[in-house]
């Protein structure tokens, strides 16, 4: 054979793939997700997530700086209060679970970079993320009262030093509204990553065990996005970008890399992807059968997302990842 191009060449040795790979993977890229309760002592293991836990404030100090001293840079905090109410009324209370928590961790790490999720859901009686009324058991979210508490809970997490606010809720113009917000209270150095295109997914199960925020009745479709729709997630993205997000994320992860890369394309900022509980419990659980090699699954799925254009990598592995990655 007479063969002009051959590029089996570059795969030939383990050094010659790592010198030609195209997507790289860094220990930089990656944000834990953790869970702080006020309603236990010490730590909860989530069934439907091995290896994640409800923590309480000192099991949560002692897991960030675990991980942080592993490598991981930056957590994303949710918050469980132990009252719930139809005005979410802890997810702006000064010393709520989120906000002692924001503080005593900046306060024992302040090089850990700290971003809270901004909804109602975890803190709402019903479970919406937003003020709800219920017509025949349908729930229906008013829109703009709801931004008012989002605005609120944003700038109360800000004031307990929180440097990143990430609004999930999916609720029309928050996005403006909190930056507007942030920007009055005097915390316009504040990040506003959005969750610009969160779909109405169902690999959201076992978060909702972790984070006790499912719905008492129907559903969050009239919110949280179709599962069809990109050119509307394109729109959305379009919108929190206009509105002043600095960053935006896809939600969930795998299902969704066609608009990961479409978005990164288009809008060329900082992108995030969040690698949902059903995709972590759906791996563990054929790891724990034997199907598959968790390491490498796991490291194949983080550079599909950076191939796909992602910048940041929301994921419950990030401390394993980044012990993968330093050869641990």
């Amino acid at each position: 054979m007479n063969l002009t191009r051959r590029p089996r060449r570059l795969r030939s040795t383990p050094q010659l793939r790592a010198l030609v790979r195209e997507t790289v993977v860094t220990a930089d890229d990656f944000i834990l997700p953790l869970f702080v309760s006020e309603k236990i002592k010490g730590r909860v293991p989530v069934a439907s997530m091995p290896g994640v836990a409800q923590l309480d404030e000192d099991e949560l100090l002692a897991e960030a700086r675990d991980a942080h001293a592993a490598g991981v840079r930056a957590v994303l905090l949710f918050g469980i209060p132990a009252v719930k109410d139809e005005q979410a009324s802890q997810a702006y209370a000064k010393n709520g679970v989120v906000q002692r928590a924001v503080r005593r961790l900046k306060k024992e790490l302040p090089a850990l970079l700290v971003i809270t999720d901004v909804c109602l859901c975890e803190y709402m009686s019903h479970g919406h993320c937003g003020i709800t009324e219920f017509h025949e058991g349908v729930p229906h979210v008013h829109n703009d009262a709801s931004v008012d508490l989002l605005v609120a809970s944003a700038v109360s997490h800000a004031q307990a030093g929180a440097d990143v606010v990430a609004p999930s809720d999916m609720m029309d113009g928050r996005i403006g509204a909190i930056r507007a917000g942030l920007d009055a209270a005097g915390f316009e150095h504040v990040v506003l990553m959005s969750y610009a295109a969160k779909f109405a997914s169902a690999f959201y199960g076992p978060f909702r065990d972790a984070a006790e925020s499912a719905p008492a009745a129907g559903d969050r479709r009239s919110y949280q996005m179709d599962a069809g729709n990109a050119l509307e997630a394109l729109r959305e993205v379009e919108m929190d970008v206009e509105e002043g997000a600095d960053i935006v994320m896809v939600k969930p992860g795998l299902p969704y890399l066609d608009l990961v890369w479409r978005i990164k394309e288009r809008f060329e900022l900082p992108t995030a992807v969040y690698q949902v509980s059903g995709e972590y419990a759906m791996v563990k659980a054929a790891v724990a059968n034997g199907w598959l090699d968790e390491r490498a699954v796991v490291m194949e799925q983080m550079q599909a997302f950076k191939r796909a254009g992602a910048d940041l990598i929301i994921s419950y592995w990030a401390k394993e990842c980044v012990g993968w990655l330093r050869g641990n």
